[in-house]
């Protein structure tokens, strides 16, 4: 895959390359960890409203998979 492109056929991609592969190291590793780690670790540090925390953490993870996906789809659907 390209800056642009999707495998060399100049389908274009919704997101450039770069910020594909950041989003998504972030949608299925950090948010995830953090989310896991805020749960485990937020009632015994007595973190106020860890549940909320976790629930928003959760939720931005689909919102960014979500924009991975538009940017599939786009490109699939310009073929």
């Amino acid at each position: 895959m390209t800056d642009t492109t999707i495998s060399g056929e100049g389908k274009p991609y919704w997101l450039p390359d770069k910020i594909y592969r950041v989003l998504k190291w972030v949608a299925l590793v950090v948010l995830p960890a953090l989310a896991v780690f805020v749960n485990t670790t937020g009632p015994s540090l007595g973190l106020p409203h860890a549940d909320v925390i976790v629930t928003t953490l959760n939720a931005l993870g689909l919102l960014v998979a979500a924009c991975i996906g538009a940017s599939q789809y786009k490109a699939a659907g310009s073929k």
